[in-house]
């Protein structure tokens, strides 16, 4: 442990130890320190005196969302006729003997008068 003080302290002794980087790296932290001081004011927190008056004046508010009075069915009035949503086009073949063998099956038809059953069915 003395011998790495003792080598240490004639490291710092030397003129010709490795600290020729350490001196740029000093001289530069103390002229940042010199200059911090002397700035003032940051960049950021700088307002400028006559920028604010020459803006432009803000856009307008936009208008208010209109509002609309939902109608209130009288009680007098006829009621509306509820019409059928009927479909545009027919089912497929297959979609329509599945909706058949289901149906008798579960009116517990044989197989036979399943099948009867299913054609006749599908084909109306």
């Amino acid at each position: 442990m003395s011998e790495q003080r003792a080598q240490a302290r004639l490291a710092i002794l030397r003129r010709d130890a490795d600290m020729g980087m350490m001196k740029p790296i000093l001289t530069l932290l103390l002229a940042a320190a010199l200059v911090v001081p002397l700035g003032g004011a940051a960049l950021a927190q700088f307002s400028p005196g006559a920028l604010p008056s020459s803006l432009p004046p803000p856009p307008p508010p936009p208008p208010p969302p209109q509002v609309y009075v939902p109608v209130v069915p009288k009680l007098d009035a006829p009621q509306p006729t509820p019409r059928a949503q009927l479909p545009n086009q027919r089912r497929s073949f297959g979609d329509r003997i599945t909706d058949c063998l289901t149906d008798g099956n579960a009116a517990r038809l044989s197989p036979n008068d399943r099948a009867a059953y299913s054609r006749g069915c599908a084909n109306q």
